[in-house]
């Protein structure tokens, strides 16, 4: 059990009003080393911690903090359908999505799921605590190559737009293992990126080609890249 609070803190926190956030991750790692960077800040603090979505929900429903921010990868579970639930049901808590995983894969499909932002491990920790403050004031963030990927896809039209459609059948899931064949992944490197089964993934790739119309896997692969590339 990874839940953990900074009681201290919190009650300091709760009468310097400095904004108080939720870290969810299921590295320890990462944890300590977001909790470090940002309570070294004079107006953030860091009121708990969680490694699975059960957990962070409960803390969440406990500690109402101002900000979660949450890793798209949490062991077995997914940190995208934690984003949907923290949206439905805790509106006022504000999400960062912190990830491993190449923002233009996932940025906007987080975005949708309910996050207020997006931004990689690999960004530097300046860009994060502007990621927070920017998220923290009702605003939208996102790194600026891909803020301007999104501004030309609603600027897409005619074709693109229509070939972007089917996408829309597939689960985050499936969508997640699109992604990764159109960078070149097997169903094994997936699997093991995952953590689950090859014949997991293998059930998904049958029912993306069902989905997309797709009657070969090379036909799959070739439209994951094409996907992916555009």
């Amino acid at each position: 059990m990874a839940a953990r609070d900074s009681t201290d803190k919190t009650t300091r926190s709760a009468r310097g009003g400095s904004l108080r956030i939720v870290i969810v991750d299921d590295h320890p790692i990462v944890r300590n080393g977001l909790t470090e960077l940002i309570n070294h800040e004079p107006d953030m603090v860091v009121c708990g911690e969680s490694d699975t979505p059960a957990e962070a929900l409960a803390r969440i429903r406990a500690d109402r903090p101002d900000l979660a921010i949450v890793d798209l990868s949490l062991g077995l579970e997914s940190g995208l359908d934690l984003v949907k639930k923290l949206d439905a049901s805790f509106p006022e808590v504000r999400v960062l999505v912190l990830s491993m995983h190449d923002e233009t894969l996932h940025a906007e499909r987080a975005l949708a799921a309910g996050a207020r932002g997006y931004i990689m491990k690999e960004a530097a920790m300046q860009n994060l605590i502007a990621a927070i403050r920017c998220v923290a004031s009702g605003k939208t963030y996102v790194s600026p190559r891909m803020s301007e990927r999104i501004v030309a896809r609603l600027t897409a039209r005619g074709a693109a737009r229509e070939e972007a459609a089917p996408l829309e059948r597939l689960t985050d899931r499936e969508r997640e293992v699109f992604a990764l064949i159109g960078r070149g992944l097997g169903a094994r490197e997936i699997a093991r990126q995952l953590r689950v089964s090859a014949k997991t993934i293998e059930t998904h790739q049958a029912r993306i080609k069902e989905k997309l119309g797709l009657p070969t896997g090379r036909a799959l692969t070739r439209a994951a890249v094409s996907w992916t590339q555009s």
